[in-house]
């Protein structure tokens, strides 16, 4: 079987990596040549709108399916005369646009942060005249690793952001600010028959609005908030007819738990899944596509994943750390930039941390 991946970065690799011990076979769609999972894989430099692209890329595929989410919807249906595509172009879109997301979320009676639409100056002053301050304010569509947000504390940080934001009707919107209690992710995979498998819930932090650290499961969830973020996640796979991996980020806020975003796909936030689960979420997405049965999602005791961003880590000391995996991208290294990822597993949440500082100076951030 040969497996089509629209895009070819490192979740597109780790697809691959986690589908040839399957007997899978891959071959990848990108505009850029060279890309990490050109290496697992053939890769077919092309645009995701040329027609001559696309019809070489589906040639002979089993399935199709993405590797993020901004794929033009149209890049989909296309492919799906000729193939299976998985996740659909319906669920992609829904997932586009955080406007459409957010309004997808209240019409499942899925809590949210406020959110209002931008299309004006002066709709950004009406809107601020309803959340209030602090707000955040986020481009609809695009925008990933903290790109595309600006968090506006007063009237003069508004004024001031004004003249550069790109004000067409369908570019932006606006949400009230969260005192969240922490970040937290629910990673699930649904099969072609509607078996849903989840993960457990982990707790994410950010650093400059990128994903630094992932813990599983995460410290002090009980049983009604891990249930809750999986009715969110049922409602959202039911309504879009979903077949894959899914992600939902979330934040915490007491005992509530508010929907920030999906994520369409394999997420940074399941890595720890490759040794700490006993399926990964990359080897439950391709089993999900194919029609397969989903493996178990249960932890191997305690895990972390630590992003390695914009400089390489010291090999040796990663490397020395009991129960530690590296995972590098063969990205070139740049500031904020995800290059790779260490994953750890420990039996218990105490020697887990102890390893984490390790990690931490073998691979800080640049």
């Amino acid at each position: 079987m040969i497996i089509g991946v629209l895009g070819a970065g490192q979740l597109g690799r780790m697809l691959g990596l986690a589908g040839i011990p399957l007997g899978l076979q891959f071959r990848f769609l990108d505009p850029e040549p060279n890309s990490p999972a050109a290496e697992v894989g053939n890769q077919i430099v092309g645009s995701y709108e040329d027609d001559d692209s696309i019809a070489r890329f589906a040639d002979g595929l089993s399935v199709a399916t993405t590797e993020f989410e901004n794929v033009p919807a149209s890049c989909l249906r296309s492919l799906a005369v000729h193939v299976p595509v998985c996740p659909s172009a319906t669920a992609l879109e829904a997932t586009q646009d955080r406007l459409i997301e957010k309004r997808l979320f209240s019409e499942l009676e899925i809590p949210t942060p406020p959110f209002l639409p931008v299309g004006t100056p002066g709709d950004l002053l009406s809107a601020l005249n309803s959340t209030g301050y602090p707000a955040v304010l986020k481009t609809r569509r695009f925008g990933y690793d903290g790109k595309g947000q600006w968090v506006l504390y007063d009237a003069g940080s508004t004024k001031s952001l004004i003249p550069s934001l790109d004000t067409s009707p369908d570019a932006l919107i606006l949400e009230g600010f969260v005192k969240f209690d922490r970040e937290l992710s629910l990673v699930a995979a649904r099969g072609r028959g509607g078996d849903i498998r989840f993960y457990p819930l982990v707790e994410n932090r950010h650093e400059r609005g990128i994903l630094r650290l992932s813990v599983a499961p995460a410290d002090g969830t009980t049983d009604v908030l891990q249930r809750t973020a999986e009715e969110y996640v049922v409602r959202i796979m039911q309504a879009l007819d979903y077949v894959g991996v899914l992600a939902v980020e979330l934040f915490q806020c007491g005992h509530r738990l508010l929907a920030n975003e999906i994520a369409p796909r394999v997420h940074n936030s399941g890595h720890w899944t490759i040794e700490g689960a006993e399926t990964s979420q990359f080897e439950n997405h391709l089993r999900a596509i194919l029609g397969l049965p989903l493996g178990s999602t249960e932890p191997r005791g305690f895990s972390a994943m630590w992003n390695v961003l914009g400089a390489p880590p010291v090999v040796n000391e990663v490397l020395a750390v009991a129960g530690a995996h590296l995972h590098l991208y063969g990205k070139e290294p740049r500031s904020g930039r995800k290059i790779g990822h260490v994953t750890l597993s420990s039996p218990d949440r105490g020697s887990l941390d102890g390893k984490l500082e390790r990690i931490r100076v073998a691979a800080p951030q640049s």
